[in-house]
C-alpha cells in the first residue's frame, strides 16, 4: 500500500476597520493568486483546486476574518516537503494574510503543524515572509 500524506489548513486575513474598497482589493488579489496556480491534472504540489475562498454571504458583525481553506492528499509528500513549503511561501508572498496554518499528516512521521504569523499587522504582497513556527506531534501506541 502506498504511503499517503494529507495536507490541509487555512490562510486568514483580518478585514476589521478596512474600507469596502480595501476589502474588495484584498479578496480579489488573494482569489487571483490561488486561481493562477496550475491545474490538478498537471500534478503540481500546489494546485488551484485545493483552495477554497468562500465569499461571506452575510455580514456577521464582529466576525471579519476571511478564511481561505485548502487541502489535498499526496503519495508520501514528505519526501518533497521542502519544495512544497517553498511553493507555499512563494504563494503567500503574493497574498494579503495575517496567519497561515498547514497541517501535514503522515503515516510514519506523525503530524506536523506549520504556522506563519505576519511580522506586522498583516502581510502585504511583496513584503517579508513572516515568522514560521513548526510543531510535531507523534502518537505512539504500545501493544
Amino acid at each position: 500500500m502506498a504511503q499517503e500524506s494529507v495536507v490541509y489548513g487555512c490562510i486568514t486575513d483580518m478585514l476589521f476597520a478596512r474600507s469596502k474598497a480595501d476589502v474588495t482589493e484584498r479578496r480579489d488579489n488573494n482569489q487571483l493568486v490561488t486561481a493562477s496556480l496550475p491545474a490538478s491534472e498537471d500534478w503540481p504540489l500546489l494546485c488551484r483546486e485545493m483552495f477554497s475562498a468562500p465569499r461571506p454571504a452575510i455580514d456577521f458583525g464582529d466576525c471579519q476574518t476571511d478564511v481561505i481553506h485548502f487541502g489535498s492528499s499526496y503519495k508520501a509528500v514528505e519526501h518533497e516537503w521542502d519544495e512544497w513549503l517553498k511553493q507555499f511561501e512563494k504563494m503567500l508572498h503574493k497574498m494579503y494574510w495575517v496567519t497561515a496554518t498547514v497541517h501535514l499528516q503522515t503515516a510514519y512521521n506523525g503530524t506536523h503543524t506549520f504556522v506563519w504569523q505576519a511580522e506586522d499587522e498583516c502581510h502585504v504582497p511583496g513584503q517579508g515572509g513572516g515568522k514560521l513556527r513548526c510543531e510535531w506531534v507523534r502518537e505512539d501506541t504500545l501493544g
